[in-house]
């Protein structure tokens, strides 16, 4: 309450200055194609004043002071633009700066934008991740994907190649949200750990918040992936083609009503699509796929639409939609396929007489797995529901007040049979109301960044109230000290169980509406959700204009995490068990870009804690360390080759060890079941310490050429050879406890793909 009184008086006060000054916001476009200008520069000449464009292009210079001034706005490679105003007291001016490509190449620069927007916000633990970036990331088959550059970045951890998750320090996939273009995507992966469900030619930029984010997002106590997806081609038909021993692709763009500069606004479309076609091409290119293996039996079908209009004072409005499929089939052993279909709308109005900026997001989305295993028990799980949020902006000279609203409600259902034949079952319909306040306030070389958000879980009947907190210090110009933290909570369960060999059965449950217990009591919980508290704290370095270098310590305290009960052996057993947990660790960054190369390094050293109320164990995703190299050449004539590299190493994940087998009985006919002369199933004894024992360690090196051929303008052919585990390393998969058998990770993998744009 005390922050919303504060935003009223913040704002009352505003309105007094707008008799004394005036404020100057608009947009920065490329003139040939009417694409936004991302983090360009916009001043005012001879003045201090100035800041950079959002991801729309869009910028905002509030509370100035009545009189004339000449607008700057300038964009690395293309020239600038100023324009001359008579800004008068109480007057709102929208301006639109078109920028033309310069004839002249930059070489280096000694103020980036980037640099300007570090001193600015606070942005703690995120990490901002542009096309560009992923495109030079060495490519699994010869296709550069968002899932890919996700496992390079510091603090995040992946499980393997077949089947992996992402671990963001110390929390479990559900525990991450994964956004596309704010709606809430509920399974980002496909089964083959290469590719996700995102196009990467249609994404404009990714947020990785790895921990202590603000209060505009809720719903997760761990982690957010922001992607947002750019517009089609506002001034001419274009695309692209692609194929590769992975998959096929296409990309269609183009304008529906065309981008002119000075003549109102634009609306364009694009449409993406990508099929897989590895459980056949595999049989032939690779030995690993040979008919005596389980083969690559992966297949999966995105498709991704999305319609942009623009109009000339800055609004906009997206209308998207999606269908996601993926299927494997492991013969004899296990049939999986999960399906996902969704669509909404996006929005930013910006009102010709107000300060305040008004977005939104409408949002419906469904996801149904189903899987069959070799004991005829199946597994079912499905999640559907919407997103509604609506938020405002203020912006003021040194400040920026945000708050907001969002309603979700949705669906759950989950059947399963454990191993004593016992059935869980759970429809659940569930409905959340959240509001956040956001506060920025530059003091100075200080920002200061408090938040609130209020979870209200109506089905629960809990409400949770989550603080939090950032800071930045800029001690230098070229020094920088900032920490973050907050507290937590989420209402949804994975079924995912650390003991299953493959993580392929990604299903959903809300919180449970019954009891449940604290970790390993019969002593009734305070609440049913999950909760953590986070605080994260970090030093950012700029050596030069070329090499960045972060350092950023953390600590995740899971106060309560939830998770299904699999050891269930009567009915009269807990659906669910509860466990508290600690995630902490230090991750280190260094990035170097200059002109045609690019190096990108981190190290993280981690370690992820469960207690059960039994015993404390570590998960089986404590990486305790975790290196990755990644670099990127262009050389020749024009800078059409590029090379590229990335080594990944990481010590051995935890497992349960064997203690002894014992035949395993499941006495479904009773009395009549045949134990004397039957052969029963194998059942594992497992050691007592749980996750007692470590894998061997983890690396490997990918290495990718690319030469791109300009036939026209914008007719080109990209060729790409690439090689996955290039020197072939045996790293574990699993080790089949039954067969006493070990199956590794993917071996060497090469690929040759070739892109057509035109």
């Amino acid at each position: 309450m005390r922050y919303f009184f504060l935003a009223v008086t913040l704002l009352l006060l505003s309105q007094l200055s707008v008799a004394q000054t005036g404020n100057i916001r608009g947009s920065v476009f490329e003139k040939e194609t009417g694409e936004p200008v991302i983090y360009g520069t916009v001043v005012l000449e001879g003045t201090t004043i100035g800041t950079n464009t959002d991801l729309d292009g869009f910028f905002s210079l509030p509370d100035i002071p009545a009189g004339n001034y000449t607008v700057v706005a300038t964009y690395i490679g293309f020239d600038t633009v100023k324009v001359e105003i008579d800004l008068e007291a109480g007057e709102i001016e929208y301006l639109t700066l078109n920028l033309v490509a310069s004839s002249i190449e930059l070489e280096t620069i000694n103020v980036s934008s980037r640099m300007s927007e570090r001193k600015t916000t606070v942005a703690v633990s995120k990490i901002t991740v542009t096309q560009k970036e992923i495109q030079a990331l060495p490519s699994t088959g010869s296709e550069p994907d968002i899932a890919q550059y996700l496992q390079v970045l510091p603090g995040v951890i992946s499980t393997g190649d077949q089947g992996g998750q992402i671990y963001i320090r110390g929390g479990s996939p559900i525990q991450n949200k994964i956004l596309l273009d704010g709606m809430t995507i509920y399974n980002p992966f496909h089964s083959i750990g290469f590719f996700s469900v995102f196009e990467t030619e249609a994404v404009k930029s990714v947020d990785v918040l790895t921990g202590g984010f603000n209060a505009e997002y809720g719903g997760r106590i761990s982690a957010i992936v922001d992607i947002k997806t750019r517009d089609g081609n506002k001034s001419r038909y274009s695309g692209l083609v692609s194929a590769s021993p992975f998959q096929a692709k296409m990309l269609l763009e183009g304008p529906i009503i065309k981008f002119r500069e000075g003549k109102g606004g634009s609306a364009s479309f694009i449409l993406t699509g990508k099929h897989s076609y590895l459980d056949q091409t595999s049989k032939n290119l690779y030995e690993y796929a040979s008919p005596d293996s389980l083969g690559l039996p992966y297949n999966y079908t995105d498709l991704f639409g999305k319609v942009s209009f623009r109009s000339n004072s800055g609004s906009n409005f997206d209308f998207f939609g999606f269908n996601f499929t993926d299927n494997v089939n492991f013969q004899g052993i296990a049939k999986i396929g999960w399906s996902a279909f969704g669509g909404g709308i996006n929005f930013k109005l910006v009102p010709s007489n107000s300060k305040l900026i008004i977005g939104g997001t409408l949002s419906f989305s469904n996801y149904d797995i189903e899987l069959s295993e070799a004991d005829e028990a199946p597994r079912m799980s499905g999640i559907n529901g919407f997103n509604a949020a609506l938020d405002f902006t203020y912006f003021g000279r040194d400040r920026e007040i945000k708050y907001g609203f969002e309603l979700n409600g949705f669906r759950t259902e989950l059947e399963f049979r454990n191993f004593v034949g016992i059935t869980l079952s759970q429809f659940n319909n569930t409905t959340e109301i959240a509001g956040f306040f956001k506060y920025r306030q530059n003091f100075g070389p200080f920002v200061f960044e408090p938040s609130v958000r209020a979870q209200f879980y109506t089905t629960l009947g809990d409400v949770s109230i989550e603080p939090r907190v950032a800071f930045k210090a800029n001690l230098t110009d070229n020094f920088r000290l900032k920490m973050s933290g907050g507290f937590y909570s989420q209402n949804l369960i994975s079924t995912v169980n650390e003991r299953d060999i493959v993580n392929l059965f990604v299903g959903f449950l809300s919180g449970p509406e019954e009891r449940i217990f604290k970790p390993g009591t019969r002593e009734q919980t305070d609440h049913r959700l999950q909760k953590s508290a986070q605080f994260v704290v970090g030093l950012e370095a700029d050596l030069g204009s070329n090499i960045q270098i972060t350092v950023e310590p953390y600590y995740k305290r899971f106060t309560q995490l939830i998770n299904v009960n699999r050891n269930k052996l009567s009915e009269q057993d807990p659906d669910f068990a509860t466990e508290t947990g600690d995630a902490y660790g230090i991750d280190f960054t260094c990035r170097y870009e200059k002109r045609n190369f690019y190096f990108w390094a981190t190290y993280s050293l981690g370690k992820v804690t469960r207690d059960d109320g039994e015993q404390v164990y570590p998960t089986n995703f404590d990486r305790r360390h975790n290196v990755n190299l990644l670099a990127s050449y262009n050389f020749g004539r024009d800078r059409t080759w590029e090379i590229g590299a990335r080594w990944n190493m990481g010590t051995g994940f935890p497992f349960t060890q064997t203690q002894g087998f014992y035949g395993q009985f499941n006495y479904l006919d009773g009395i009549d079941t045949d134990y004397q002369t039957a052969n029963p199933d194998l059942g594992i004894i497992y050691a007592d310490e749980r996750n007692g024992g470590r894998l061997p360690d983890y690396h490997r090196l990918d290495v990718s050429l690319k030469k791109r051929i300009e036939f026209t303008d914008y007719i080109n052919l990209e060729i790409t050879a690439s090689v996955t585990n290039a020197y072939d390393r045996q790293n574990i998969f699993y080790f089949d406890r039954v067969r006493f058998e070990r199956v590794d990770q993917l071996p060497i993998l090469p690929s040759l793909g070739a892109k057509l744009t035109f």
